[in-house]
């Protein structure tokens, strides 16, 4: 059973309302007073469409609530059979021989592997390493976008790149994915951040990369969290991967809303964006916007040139600000937001041979 991707990625903005519904600006957001207390409104999910090409069973199932980690797990499990399924070069390339890695590294055994964070939650984690007898040049350690998670179309750029001889380190950030969380709420930015730092700092310990070089890697909303780790620990990483980094707030963007997924990415949050969440995200990258100055190490950023998600123009401004002196910016004609998820299989592949290129030239080095 062939299952194809038919979701676009070249999304539409529906409003972000508050109130009586009417559109606000970013920055009138930021710079507004605090309301007036009002009587709590509860906003109920979106109701789910129907996912086409599977059964009754797994759409009920797909329809339930996701606001808490074991509902999505259960989903996820649910579903994972049909991922192998789809119709998507990320799914079809999947190269022999990569090591995956889903039980935990301290109890072996085990089903998945969580690591407990510092304020109590269960931090979903993955790797991917080269077959055995293929020498491991550094480490890339994964920072998904907002509403996302790294079990989905992540899997593929994964083993891909592990293919090439990296071993790669993915999370999903607390509320998203299977970590645990309330699903797509981000009471803190830098919570989110501070995990980041302390998860990757555990995995910087496995054997198997233990002193090899290591590397950020985000996309999206990922990239202004693995710009705010690099820039609060500069020294722990030898350089970062930008696509389509969020990182600086045009005067005339709506706070940030989910892309339409993929409606196999069963667990991808595709409800309104929640204000807390929005005023995080806001207030983040109002202090990229500040810092990049401070942005010295290598740094490879990726952006379509016709996104309207984030704007390459923003890219353009870190490249330009950054004080790096080894930083590389590359703009795809005619590309979206999503470049290695959404457009066409030759620029997929374009687009994760740039990355491996530049990871290569870095290592080669070391």
């Amino acid at each position: 059973m062939d299952l194809a991707l038919t979701a676009t990625f070249r999304p539409e903005y529906p409003q972000f309302r508050r109130n009586l519904y009417r559109p606000i600006s970013l920055r009138r957001l930021l710079s507004s007073k605090p309301p007036s207390p009002r009587p709590t409104v509860i906003v109920m999910a979106q109701k789910k469409p129907k996912i086409e090409g599977v059964s009754d069973e797994l759409n009920s199932i797909a329809s339930q609530n996701l606001d808490h980690a074991a509902a999505r797990r259960r989903v996820r499990s649910a579903f994972a059979n049909v991922q192998l399924q789809l119709d998507h070069i990320l799914f079809k390339m999947a190269p022999a021989g990569i090591r995956t890695e889903e039980v935990s590294y301290a109890e072996l055994g085990t089903a998945i592997w969580y690591e407990m964070n510092s304020n109590g939650q269960e931090i979903f984690c993955k790797s991917w390493l080269p077959k055995p007898g293929v020498r491991i040049k550094g480490a890339l350690c994964f920072c998904h976008g907002y509403g996302d998670t790294c079990t989905f179309f992540f899997e593929g750029i994964a083993k891909h790149i592990a293919a090439s001889g990296y071993g790669v380190y993915a999370i999903d950030h607390p509320g998203f994915g299977l970590s645990e969380g309330l699903h797509g709420y981000v009471p803190s930015f830098d919570a989110v951040v501070d995990n980041v730092i302390e998860q990757y700092r555990i995995m910087k310990g496995r054997p198997e990369i233990r002193g090899l070089p290591r590397f950020l890697f985000g996309q999206s909303m990922g990239g202004a969290v693995a710009l705010k780790a690099l820039l609060k620990t500069p020294n722990e990483w030898d350089g970062i991967v930008l696509v389509a980094p969020m990182c600086k707030i045009s005067e005339e963007m709506t706070p940030p809303v989910p892309l339409q997924k993929a409606p196999y990415n069963v667990i991808s949050y595709s409800d309104q964006t929640r204000l807390r969440t929005a005023v995080e995200l806001l207030n983040a990258t109002k202090y990229i916007e500040s810092q990049v100055e401070k942005v010295a190490s290598p740094m490879l950023i990726l952006h379509g040139a016709a996104d309207k998600v984030t704007d390459p123009r923003v890219s353009q401004f870190l490249y330009d600000k950054a004080s790096s002196t080894d930083k590389t910016l590359k703009l795809y004609e005619g590309g979206f937001h999503c470049i290695l998820e959404g457009e066409p299989d030759d620029r997929i592949l374009d687009v994760l041979s740039d990355i491996i290129s530049w990871l290569d030239s870095r290592t080669s080095l070391k």
